[in-house]
């Protein structure tokens, strides 16, 4: 598989150099060595020798060894969305991102700190105050709002905001030593999806389905559904293609009503003038870029145009929840308050990844402040709330999954873009700061050991302290579990190889099963 953009243009062009004959090389160079050759034919060769050390270098990273040794006969893709086959074996062949959007707090969900009761009412040690605040006051350590409960044979320790999903504790694995780059959500969020803070970059994604393309040709690759209450602070950059192809970036579908807007053209133009329309478009676009240079957002754009045209026939399909019976959609809570809308996004991610789409990201929370999981006001007031209309949904997500079969294929992630401070914000204030030092995620399916937690945060759960995951740790494992290597999944761009994990990021090894 082929994952730079190497142009082959650059290639140099001339006329091959002749091999020196004995006969060109001075008398006082003739001298041979042990193994026949003289000495301008022994560089020679050991030129010719360090040019196939870098082709197979090249060959490597596209991947073209491992085909070789699985036997592969496959034509290469016929499009950029085309299936195209992983590094090595994969666990997952779909990813589901549960997005709670605002950071959820870990001490109160799935990293229990029975030392929070005992030190309540006191500051943070001295030697833990090296932290952005924000500038927001730093109060005094408090426990967790509501009391943690064992979950499953495993007895995995989950709190009472969330006991639908504690009720699948034997499928998680909580990683709670996550630790990221930055406290300030915008910022965060664009880490969490892209990699890096800074705006520009390919959502992880977008990596997915550039790495791997997609199984149905008639969906797009990968989905974004946010919460009605408004998108993240930071917008498009976290669901954009960056720097690839715009045809790689996320699909908005609208979180209620139907998700996609004018998808349907005109009644006076039937779907044999539209196909028309569209190859005489083709024509003259392939015309264009035959004749120009570049052209790159152009071929983006008839990709789209074609996606779009073939999604008239399956999106309607795919969204229609009036296929599901009632009783799977009341699992979901679809119909019903405060439920109805997650539950729904929930359900509309199992049929996608069903119908073979690569990648599908949910948001929970929108707009801002405690609109999100932002709780600075009231842990209660705020998780309790948004607890309410994301567990039972994610517990049905889990269960339907497993009930299809589907688990095995499909990665389910839940987290935020970082978690929340041990202690309040002031005395008497029941909220807690942005914490970008230590906080908890957990995945599910797709070969992850079950019933298990990864790493530790300090007695208060304030940053990482053992096996620490970093932003691109997390990044790096999704990547594995698709069957692709992160430091071989490139785009070449302004002169140097780019990935997900850049120069950092390592397979969290130990969770998967």
């Amino acid at each position: 598989m082929s994952t730079s953009r190497r142009n082959q243009d650059d290639a140099p062009t001339g006329r091959a150099r002749r091999q020196p004959r004995s006969s060109d090389v001075p008398l006082q160079c003739e001298r041979a060595f042990p193994c026949g050759l003289t000495r301008r034919e022994l560089i020679w060769q050991m030129g010719g020798g360090f040019v196939g050390t870098a082709l197979a270098g090249l060959l490597q990273a596209d991947g073209w060894s491992a085909n070789v040794a699985r036997g592969a006969t496959s034509a290469a893709p016929r499009g950029p969305l085309a299936p195209r086959k992983p590094h090595y074996e994969a666990r997952a062949q779909s990813v589901i991102f549960l997005m709670m959007n605002g950071a959820p707090s870990q001490v109160d969900t799935f990293d229990y700190k029975p030392e929070l009761a005992k030190y309540a009412g006191q500051p943070l040690p001295a030697d833990k105050k090296f932290i952005n605040s924000g500038n927001r006051q730093m109060g005094f350590l408090t426990p967790a709002w509501r009391p943690f409960r064992p979950g499953g044979q495993s007895g995995l320790l989950v709190s009472d905001y969330f006991p639908r999903v504690r009720e699948h504790a034997d499928k998680l694995c909580v990683i709670r030593s996550c630790h990221t780059d930055s406290h300030a959500h915008g910022s965060a969020l664009v880490a969490m999806n892209t990699g890096k803070t800074l705006i520009g970059r390919p959502s992880l994604g977008s990596w997915a389905v550039y790495g791997l393309g997609t199984e149905n040709q008639n969906l797009p690759g990968f989905v974004v559904m946010l919460d009605k209450r408004g998108g993240p602070i930071s917008g498009q950059p976290n669901w954009s293609s960056g720097f690839m192809s715009a045809t790689f970036q996320g699909t908005l579908f609208r979180p209620t009503g139907n998700p996609i807007l004018n998808l349907q053209g005109p009644e006076y133009i039937d779907r044999s003038t539209q196909r028309e329309q569209l190859d005489l478009l083709a024509q003259l676009n392939e015309r264009h870029l035959r004749e120009r240079q570049g052209g790159e957002e152009l071929a983006a754009r008839v990709n789209s145009y074609e996606l779009a045209f073939r999604m008239q026939s399956d999106t309607p399909e795919a969204v229609d929840l009036t296929q599901e019976t009632e009783t799977t959609l009341a699992m979901y809570g679809v119909g019903t308050l405060p439920t109805d809308e997650f539950g729904r996004n929930c359900l509309i991610a199992r049929r996608l990844v069903e119908r073979g789409v690569r990648f599908v990201q949910l948001y929970s929370g929108g707009g801002h402040l405690e609109e999100t999981w932002d709780a600075h006001e009231s842990i209660e007031k705020n998780h309790g709330r948004h607890g309410l209309e994301v567990d039972q949904p994610i517990a049905a997500l889990l269960t339907d999954l497993a009930q299809r079969g589907l688990l095995d294929s499909t990665l389910v992630v839940w987290g935020g873009e970082f978690g929340r401070m041990p202690f309040s914000e002031g005395k008497d204030a029941p909220g807690r700061n942005h914490n970008p030092y230590g906080f908890s995620m957990w995945f599910a399916g797709a070969g992850v050991k079950g019933g298990t937690s990864y790493g530790e945060t300090d007695e208060f759960g304030f940053e990482a302290v053992s096996n620490k995951a970093h932003l691109h740790d997390i990044h790096a494992t999704i990547l594995h579990l698709l069957g692709l290597d992160h430091e071989l999944l490139t785009y070449f761009h302004q002169g140097r190889e780019e990935s997900l994990t850049d120069v950092g990021g390592r397979v969290i090894r130990d969770i998967v099963a």
